[in-house]
């Protein structure tokens, strides 16, 4: 209910006015989690229609590997051409007089001096796009939505020590209630750490990895106006598809060579690519139209469409655990993200 109150309150003055801006926000996060919602049953299917579990372990490693390395040589594809459109609309801004000379050749060209931070970056989101694949293989579809959904206790940690924004008493509890909703998820209640699952692990570390090159990319490259988003996400894949595929043809390549002739298994590369850019591409737009805090609450429901997904296309069973989990991760997040102040602020719009 609370969730259903936070979306009505995004374009909705007095009950009487719309904000256009916020229905495109709306719109584009909605669409960003139905995407993002899909990326993981992708994973689930290309595990089941190659039957990768039927794999000798010495070959499964490879296999996610290189679907990690083409996840990223699609997806920098996909933005190549969306970077030379925002590099083209800098210009442009510039000629209009909508720019000055110092800002627009710094977003052009300020990622020049940040080329060790940018390789970093790279090569951490390359490790994070193994540790992505490998999670939902060993978690499932299910439990690793859920657990993907710890980024935000991430998002936090490094706020407070990279960027030194400022964490609430609010914010901290809600924090131990998401964990302790992916705990109790994962373990169907019975909290037995030592049986949790492996792949649950990865996406923790993936979040772990996730968070602190966001808040990196934006301290020292985006709030210092060094690039844009379009251009730092191109950038970031096209190192991270050089290093793991080149890594994969030196070490992999001649005991698995088979993979890539498997057209199949082509289909499945470029499909993850483009749902996963295409996710990232809603979701900047979504930003770019609401306040992160908001876009966040929109997406949060990602769970139960990768739920509702596994349900009916690949016949996973959505238990009891599930449903309790996910309503209070995402009930942890909506508290976590959202603005304390708005309360102040609805008394302008009050009537009466």
């Amino acid at each position: 209910m609370l969730y259903i109150k936070i979306l009505m309150s995004v374009f909705f003055l007095n009950n009487i006015l719309i904000d256009e801006k916020k229905v495109k926000g709306l719109i584009f996060g909605i669409v960003s989690a139905i995407i993002v919602g899909f990326q993981p049953i992708i994973i689930s299917s290309w595990k089941i229609a190659i039957n990768l579990n039927d794999y000798p372990h010495a070959y499964q490693i490879p296999a996610l590997y290189l679907f990690s390395g083409m996840t990223c040589v699609f997806e920098a594809l996909l933005f190549f051409p969306l970077m030379l459109i925002d590099r083209k609309r800098i210009k442009n801004s510039e000629i209009m007089g909508l720019l000055d000379t110092e800002t627009a050749n710094s977003l052009l060209n300020g990622w020049k001096n940040n080329k060790i931070i940018l390789i970093q970056i790279g090569l951490t989101f390359g490790i994070g796009q193994i540790l992505f694949t490998s999670g939902y293989f060993f978690a499932g579809s299910i439990n690793g939505a859920i657990a993907q959904k710890s980024t935000v206790l991430f998002s936090l940690l490094f706020g407070y020590f990279i960027m030194k924004e400022s964490i609430s008493f609010m914010q901290i509890i809600f924090s131990l209630v998401l964990f302790f909703g992916l705990i109790f998820t994962v373990t169907e209640g019975s909290f037995n750490i030592i049986e949790f699952n492996i792949g649950v692990l990865l996406l923790l570390i993936l979040a772990f990895f996730w968070m602190y090159n966001h808040a990196i990319t934006k301290k020292y490259i985006l709030n210092a106006k060094k690039s844009t988003a379009t251009q730092i996400v191109f950038v970031r894949n096209a190192i991270s598809s050089v290093i793991l595929t080149s890594t994969f043809f030196l070490f992999f390549f001649p005991s698995i060579s088979f993979l890539f002739r498997e057209p199949l298994n082509i289909f499945f590369y470029i499909s993850m690519g483009v749902v996963y850019g295409i996710g990232l591409f809603f979701w900047y737009k979504a930003l770019s139209y609401l306040d992160a805090s908001i876009a966040t609450i929109i997406v949060s429901p990602t769970p139960i469409v990768t739920a509702l997904f596994s349900v009916f296309l690949l016949g996973e069973v959505f238990t009891i655990f599930h449903l309790v989990g996910s309503i209070i991760v995402i009930f942890s997040i909506i508290m976590i993200v959202r603005n304390p102040k708005k309360k102040k602020e609805k008394k302008k719009y009050n009537m009466n």
